[in-house]
């Protein structure tokens, strides 16, 4: 039994996704990237597997090279990133994502800032959280905090990403074609 943010107990996904993550950070490293960790673990006790992982510093073009490689990847089901997104002078990655998104997902930061209100209040107008499709690859992009990253997966991502949440959910449009590769 996997043990989630608010204390309730979720059996392992019955279709595991291959899941890259992506943080995005000038100063990140792979030994103090917490939320990377963060996302790495949630994904893993859902029963999900990593499909890669990297840190790209928050340039628009070098986001983009590490994104469409991924979304070119048959293997990799969805993309899951964290920082970027707020308004700093080097925030970029909704400028780096959206250009390669098939369709946005408009809901999905709708939805991320509405559940974060009850966390951080007003401060959640800040996050551009954003999500969409590009080439049967799903892309949800997260603030850079650990904090964000648990909102994220266990109040939006995680049923989205399960076959046996009702009414919908993602698996079966990702998978669709290429059970070889689950």
């Amino acid at each position: 039994m996997t043990q989630i943010m608010d204390n309730q107990t979720a059996e392992p996904v019955e279709v595991p996704l291959n899941i890259a993550v992506l943080t995005v950070s000038d100063t990140r490293t792979p030994e103090t990237d917490k939320s990377g960790d963060t996302l790495v673990k949630c994904l893993e006790e859902a029963g999900h597997k990593l499909g890669d992982r990297a840190i790209v510093p928050d340039d628009i073009y070098k986001l983009r090279a590490t994104l469409s490689n991924w979304i070119a990847d048959e293997k990799i089901h969805c993309i899951i990133s964290t920082g970027g997104t707020g308004f700093s002078g080097r925030d970029s990655t909704p400028e780096a994502v959206t250009p390669l998104l098939d369709k946005v997902i408009d809901g999905f930061g709708e939805i991320f800032r509405m559940v974060s209100y009850d966390e951080i209040k007003t401060s959640t107008i800040q996050s551009r959280a954003i999500g969409g499709l590009a080439n049967s690859t799903l892309v949800f992009c997260l603030p850079g905090s650990t904090g964000a990253c648990r909102t994220g997966w266990y109040k939006v991502i995680q049923d989205q990403l399960d076959s046996r949440h009702r009414p919908c959910n993602y698996v079966a449009l990702l998978t669709k074609g290429n059970a070889q590769h689950v």
